[in-house]
């Protein structure tokens, strides 16, 4: 169970807290590899994905590995649970990247129980003010303004994503009753290699951060 591009353990991180017996929504799952990791650790985990392909990959990976939680086809914008159910939500990029989080946030704070935790990776609004589209590399140059649209589309196809400011997250907890209790802007490691990222991109983040994670807790 690693967090990000750069892949920091949640060994590490410990973000997610005890897991044997809890409820653990994993939102946006893909191929649900952290659910299967997360039940392999005694926590009660359900995986929600709006694309059915990633959810068939998914429940082979699961078979596969013997474990048995819930995979369930949906939106983070419209969670198909009751209130109050989940003691930790959480997302690895995922649907706090892709769908709208003046939605999503008001969501997850109904299906998490008071003193829950939600958990989410997302791109550092500052990345957004120095990549370069059509190359979705960074640069080392300003192209377009930190303030304005959340909404901002990439390539073609189009690929829609949300990046609220700081600020703009800060007041959305706080509108839904949400107490943060951690940021963390990670920074990679001197040569570290990834998949996700080009070299030229791990320098970048060595300076400015790529990505966030936030943690928020329900009041």
């Amino acid at each position: 169970m690693a967090w990000g591009t750069y892949r920091i353990p949640e060994s590490k991180l410990r973000l997610l807290g005890p897991l044997r017996g809890r409820r653990i929504l994993e939102l946006g799952c893909g191929a649900a590899r952290w659910s299967i990791a997360l039940a392999k650790h005694g926590a009660r985990p359900v995986g929600i994905d709006l694309s059915i392909e990633q959810l068939r990959r998914a429940r082979e990976l699961k078979d596969r590995s013997r474990q048995r939680f819930p995979i369930v086809h949906g939106s983070a914008e419209r969670l198909p649970f009751r209130a109050g159910i989940f003691d930790v939500v959480f997302c690895d990029f995922g649907a706090m990247t892709f769908a709208n989080p003046h939605v999503t946030i008001p969501e997850v704070a109904r299906v998490l129980r008071r003193g829950g935790s939600f958990v989410f990776v997302t791109s550092s609004r500052w990345r957004l003010t120095a990549v370069d589209v059509p190359s979705d590399r960074q640069v080392r140059r300003l192209v377009r303004p930190y303030f304005g649209k959340e909404r901002v589309q990439f390539g073609v196809p189009s690929t829609i994503e949300f990046h609220p400011t700081y600020s703009g997250w800060i007041d959305l907890f706080r509108a839904h009753g949400l107490r943060i209790e951690r940021l963390i802007e990670p920074r990679p490691t001197p040569g570290l290699r990834t998949t996700y990222l080009s070299r030229a991109d791990v320098k970048w983040g060595r300076s400015w951060p790529l990505e966030v994670i936030w943690k928020v807790v329900r009041e």
